[in-house]
């Protein structure tokens, strides 16, 4: 009895250890028995720690002028929600105007920040808006914001 049930397990136990490897990234060389197996997030912090330079949670800012379809509520709301709920994040974006450019001061952590800053430039937001980053300039933290702050151009 106690066979089959190992004969049964053991097949479930390597499909959930093939899925946890895939899902999770885990990588190992059998060659190399006595080694640790590192998730990818530990590879990524120890890559960003080491090339991009400074601690990760060390506070930063960032002023970033975006370009297209700027105006837009949609987009404003998406900046406010992955600036603020998503990456906690405090700064503030410029008021609406004709002029299809729009500027966004953001302080936070630099990995959020930097994290922010890489969603900015992926440019498709949703829906037919295109944006494009121009300029990502670095500035010190200033501390004024509590909270991210869009203007929509509503009159309340």
């Amino acid at each position: 009895m106690a066979r089959n049930t190992i004969t049964a397990v053991f097949p479930l136990l390597l499909i959930l250890l093939s899925i946890a490897s895939s899902t999770f990234g885990f990588t190992a060389n059998p060659s190399q028995k006595n080694q640790r197996l590192t998730p990818p997030s530990a590879r990524c912090a120890a890559a960003s720690t080491t090339e991009g330079g400074g601690d990760p949670s060390e506070v930063i800012a960032r002023k970033i002028t975006v370009c297209g379809d700027v105006d837009g509520g949609y987009y404003r709301s998406c900046v406010k929600n992955e600036g603020s709920r998503f990456r906690k994040l405090s700064g503030t974006m410029s008021p609406p105007d004709d002029s299809k450019k729009a500027e966004i001061l953001v302080e936070g952590r630099r990995k959020m920040v930097d994290g922010f800053v890489r969603w900015c430039e992926r440019g498709n937001v949703g829906l037919s808006q295109r944006i494009t980053v121009e300029s990502v300039k670095e500035e010190d933290p200033t501390g004024l914001y509590d909270d991210f702050y869009v203007p929509t151009g509503r009159d309340n």
